[in-house]
Order: structure tokens, then sequence, then C-alpha cells
């Protein structure tokens, strides 16, 4: 049996799925709006676009194979203080323990749905500040019968091994999310399994194409460990690939997206010995220690290091917080942060998303629906 699942294994998590799990369908044809693509007259007159600018906030947490209680502190994680963000994107590592029933069998879905209805319910939870801000963009809005949603749906949520990832969306952005994929990289046990390697998701918000990695590095302590983590990489950069699109128009490689955030248990440490490091801590030495950064260059006993991280490329964005959660649930903390976006729109596309939301939109279709009821009472009759 155990080398059927490992022949399996290599040959699934070689190619990667491209199947996830959505609140909504992922077939573009199902959104609720087709959207027109710049094409390439479009994309040179400067006239027919504009940028607007969202919130996203990104986080990742190694939660060390255990399970998430019902009274864990999801406030803590995901609170952010007169901010209230568009995008949610959370990325965990080991949310099973890396045994080898879970890295060679089938992928337990108990887990990640438990974290997902945590998130579910916390996004969902209304504040006072979210309902002024609510009150804020309705009033700002260039139609006032423009309705603003204030709840959050998974556009994609997918698991590898322990990996896991899932992104979140005001409820109102879901029509003008195009193209959502993931793919998985294994770099684990034969090069291929996933117990570490990355998960990663790409969509696109009107014109601006997004791509998200949460990824899992090889661990390891010891002076040249950071060798294999440099390795996988450069595995995960080369081997991810995302489908091109019916018009071989979309960005295939991470990095020929327009804003790519990395989060993860990157698992660089600081080459220095412990006593130093611990030192140097307590002194807030910095400095020092970045320069001695790999990243850069029973009771767990080892040298502080800043293993949990989230980087980022990609022009139109801006990093306004970069801190941690104080969650003591693994021994990772939840490191987060909070972007500013910049995205392209069609300014064609901003009268028609003004209709679309609007309470005129909804008696149109309720009369059509009325309509549609009386022909078919007429015709049984």
């Amino acid at each position: 049996m155990w080398p059927r699942l490992v022949a399996n294994k290599f040959l699934r998590k070689r190619l990667g799925s491209n199947s996830f799990v959505a609140d909504f369908p992922s077939n573009d044809e199902e959104t609720l709006i087709r959207i027109p693509s710049l094409d390439k007259q479009q994309s040179l007159s400067h006239d027919n676009k504009e940028t607007q600018n969202y919130k996203v906030f990104a986080s990742t947490w190694n939660v060390g194979g255990v399970a998430p209680t019902e009274d864990i502190d999801m406030e803590d994680w995901l609170h952010t203080p007169n901010t209230l963000c568009d995008i949610y994107v959370l990325g965990f590592q080991e949310i099973v323990p890396l045994r080898a029933s879970n890295v060679l069998g089938s992928e337990n879905n108990k887990i990640f749905t438990k974290w997902n209805s945590l998130i579910r319910e916390a996004l969902n939870k209304k504040t006072p500040y979210q309902d002024n801000k609510l009150r804020k963009l309705q009033s700002i809005s260039p139609d006032n019968d423009v309705q603003i949603s204030p709840g959050f749906r998974c556009i994609i949520c997918k698991q590898m091994v322990g990996i896991f990832i899932s992104v979140w969306i005001r409820s109102d952005l879901r029509p003008y999310i195009r193209h959502p994929s993931v793919s998985c990289v294994g770099c684990g046990i034969m090069g291929c399994l996933g117990n570490k390697g990355s998960v990663s998701v790409r969509f696109q918000l009107y014109e601006t194409s997004f791509c998200f990695v949460c990824s899992h590095l090889a661990s390891g302590g010891k002076e040249g460990d950071e060798k294999y983590r440099n390795s996988d990489v450069a595995e995960i950069l080369s081997r991810t690939s995302f489908p091109r699109g019916p018009l071989l128009n979309l960005p295939r490689n991470i990095l020929d997206h327009d804003r790519v955030i990395l989060l993860g248990d990157l698992n660089y440490r600081i080459s220095l010995p412990e006593a130093t490091t611990r030192l140097l801590v307590e002194r807030s030495e910095w400095n020092v220690l970045l320069e001695n950064d790999q990243a850069k260059n029973g009771k767990k006993l080892r040298s502080p290091a800043w293993c949990d991280r989230i980087i980022w490329c990609g022009r139109g964005l801006k990093q306004h917080l970069y801190a941690r959660g104080e969650s003591k649930l693994s021994d990772h903390r939840p490191v987060k942060a909070i972007f500013s976006v910049e995205v392209r729109v069609l300014r064609t596309l901003k009268g028609i998303q003004s209709f679309f939301l609007s309470e005129r939109f909804e008696r149109i279709t309720s009369h059509f629906e009325m309509s549609l009821n009386d022909c078919f009472l007429c015709s049984s009759r």
C-alpha cells in the first residue's frame, strides 16, 4: 500500500493540482459581470483607464500541527485598528502534523474547514468602525443607490499537506475577480512531496493581476542549511505555473504578475552563535542582526530568528503595517502586514459597477422576474 501511495503522491505533487475551494464558482463564465479586458489599443491609452486604491491584509502563521480551539482569539490576529481592508490573504504552515500518514496519505479537509469557519466568523463580525467606514463609502459613492456590502467571501482556498492559503474579498468586489487559479510545488521528501514547498494563488482584480505565494521552506539551523532554503526558492519560482487563459495573455510565472506577495515560514536564521544573538536582541541592535540574516546574505531551545516573513515586489504596492499577533497556539507567532495597492480600472467599468450594485438594478431584475412569472402563469392556463 505504501509504495502505491508514494508513487501517486510523487506524480500528483510533481504536477500540482489546480483545483481549489471557494464560496463562488471558479468558472469565469459564471461570474456576475463579464468584464472586458484591455486590448493592445486600449492599453496604450491612459485616458481610458485610471487607478483605484485598495487595502490588502496579508498574514502567515505556522500553527505547529495544532488544531484551532473554539476559544482561539482570532480578533488579535485579524484586528486592524482603524483600517478596513478589502482583501485578506491568510497563509498557514503545518495545519496538520508533518508525520508520514499526512505527507503520503490523502489530505484531510476537516482542519482547514475549521480554520475557514473561524476566519469567516471573524471577518463578518461587525464592529462600530466597520459600520462607520461603510457609511463613508456609501456617502462618497458616485451613485447614491450603490449598496456597499460589508460581507467577506472566500474566493480561493487550497491545502497541500500542511500548507494552506485562504483568500477573502469584500462581497461587492467579487464580480470583478477573474481568472482565479492555484499552483502547488512540493519541495519536501524526494524533492517533490508537500511537507515543504508552496501553494501559490493568482487572480485578476479589474485589470491588475495578483499573485500570493504561501511557502514553507527547508528547516535546519546548522551552518550551510540556508542553501537548501535557497534551492527551495529557486524550485518554487521555476516550477510554479499558471494557465495562460484562452487568449494566452495571462501571466504564467510568479514574477510576471503585477502585484506579488510571498509569505510563509521561510526558516532563514541568523548566522551568529545563540548567546550572541540573544544578547543583541536584548540590546535591540537590529542592524547587526540584519547583517547576519541568512535571507539577506520536547521544548525547542532555538536561537531567535525571523523565520516567518512577508515580502513583496511590484509597483503600486505600499506597506503600511508590519507586526505580529500574540497567540501562543504554537511556538510561532502570526506575522501580519497591511498594504495599499493600486488597481487599474477601465473608466467605462465605473458606470457598470455603480449600476450593477445599485437598487435600480435590483428593481429591474425583480420586475423582470415578476414578468417571467406572469408569462408562466398565463401559459399554464
